[in-house]
């Protein structure tokens, strides 16, 4: 229950910052997606899956085939635009929060389709889903 309550809090702020701050994108490029529509959107063959938490923390466990890109790097912004924009991305973290601000930054850099995992690799982990560890 503590898990929803917490997720519900980070899907309003998340709603909040969207809507407050950049009320003028197309939200046909941006969708949080839960960990089940997440695993149907990994199967497609151009999805560019992008963890965004430090290197320390991917190291600890991350989704298959996932790119750290650390949204707290320095180069973050230039790294982000050495992807294909016109391919799908899909980003995480740990619990939403950088994944929130690495979506608005990719919308920001003119990428087409953004899925950002709702509750980051903690929701993706509770629903039993498997990591990869190096």
């Amino acid at each position: 229950m503590k898990n929803k309550n917490i997720l519900v809090v980070f899907s309003v702020l998340f709603f909040v910052v969207f809507t407050s701050c950049k009320g003028n994108y197309d939200d046909s490029k941006l969708k949080v997606i839960s960990p089940e529509e997440m695993q149907t959107l990994l199967k497609m063959d151009n999805v560019q899956l992008i963890d965004v938490r430090t290197p320390k923390e991917y190291s600890e466990g991350f989704i298959a085939n996932a790119q750290n890109i650390d949204y707290f790097s320095p180069t973050f912004d230039e790294d982000i635009k050495k992807l294909d924009k016109e391919k799908p991305v899909i980003v995480y973290c740990k619990s939403g929060r950088r994944s929130a601000k690495s979506s608005e930054k990719l919308l920001d850099a003119g990428f087409v389709k953004i899925y950002d995992l709702e509750g980051g690799i903690v929701e993706w982990q509770h629903e039993g889903l498997q990591i990869n560890k190096k």
